[in-house]
Order: structure tokens, then sequence, then C-alpha cells
């Protein structure tokens, strides 16, 4: 599950166990990489508010499905496999059709993006690339870009914010051995209309 020491639901007391009942799901499962922080549950709670404020949020304007993609893709990038799995996972849940899903990986991993994206969610891709392999080399222009492929500043912040996030998580994952073994795949706290809510459904 991963490589340090973890407290399942069961076993779980005081702040962790309020914690857990926060964020848990169906059966009470716990997703392994939230298990990765029961030794610091404080670190739990930083993570979900980011997770829920990043990609579940009402007043997020870009469709939750591209910020899923956007989520897929940097774990890509990054190797992460766990991330990779639960997102993709939930961006078919979210779609509700396993072909358009499987339309967006294989573009994703193909680089092939004008077949399966809009104009302006490639000029998203490409920013989110470069941000995640080269972020000392974004200038002021990759921004203009952005605006000119129909992104106001806010869409670009939220756009951002994903890249930044899944950077998080995947180093999350990657330096605690976090795998999907006893995982729902691809739960999330997805509803947007209340911020307090981060059960996984």
């Amino acid at each position: 599950m991963t490589w340090i020491e973890t407290t399942g639901y069961e076993q779980a007391t005081g702040t962790l166990k309020t914690l857990y009942d926060r964020v848990k799901g169906p059966d009470n499962n716990i997703d392994n990489i939230l298990l990765a922080h029961s030794l610091r549950p404080h670190t739990m709670e930083g993570h979900m508010g980011l997770y829920k404020n990043v990609l579940h949020h009402r007043n997020n304007t870009t469709p939750k499905w591209f910020l899923e993609t956007i989520g897929v893709f940097i774990s890509l990038l990054n190797n992460c496999d766990y991330c990779v799995a639960h997102h993709f996972a939930g961006l078919g849940r979210i779609l509700k059709n396993d072909a358009r899903a499987d339309a967006i990986q294989q573009a994703l991993v193909s680089g092939e993006w004008p077949a399966v994206f809009e104009n302006s969610q490639v000029a998203a891709l490409e920013y989110a690339r470069k941000l995640n392999l080269s972020p000392p080399e974004i200038i002021d222009e990759d921004i203009e870009i952005m605006r000119a492929a129909g992104w106001d500043d806010g869409g670009i912040l939220e756009i951002n914010q994903v890249v930044a996030y899944f950077n998080y998580a995947n180093r999350t994952v990657l330096g605690l051995g976090v795998g999907t073994a006893g995982d729902t795949l691809g739960l999330s706290p997805g509803d947007s209309s209340d911020t307090a809510n981060w059960n996984h459904q």
C-alpha cells in the first residue's frame, strides 16, 4: 500500500478518525494517497483542502472533465501510475462515455491533441506541459498565447493550479510508494456545491 506505516479506518481514533469520516467513500474506503497521511493528519487536511478547491470547487469555470484531463496528463508526464489510474477512472465517471475517455487518454499519450481537443484546450495542454517540465522557461508570452486561444485570466489560474496540485500529489505518491491495491478507483469529493463536503463518491 505504502512504504511507510499507515493507520486504517478501523484502527483510527480522534482527529484522524474525524478526518477519515469526512473523506471516506463507500464501505469506509479511504484512498491510499490519503492513508499515506495518517501519521500526520494535519497534512491530510491540507491536502484535501487544496484538492477540493483546485478540482472540485463551485466557482471554477473550467469544465471539471478538462481539469481531470489536465491531471491525468501531468501524472502521465510524471510517470505517476497511481494518479493516472485514479483520475482516468474519475474522468470516465464524469464523462459517462468510455469511448470519449479512451480517446482522450490515447491523445494525451500520442500527442495528437487536435483530433480530440478544441484549440483552446490544446493551448492549455501546451502550457501545462511546459509548466510541468520546464517551469523556469514560462514567460509572459505563454500567458498571452492562452489568452489568444480564448482563456480568461481566471481560467488560466485554474489550469496553473491543477498543474501545481498534481505535482504535489504525484510526488506524495511516488515518494512514499503509494499503490492502488485495495483502492476503489475514480472516487472524488465531487459535490462542487458544498466546499466542506470531502466525502468520496
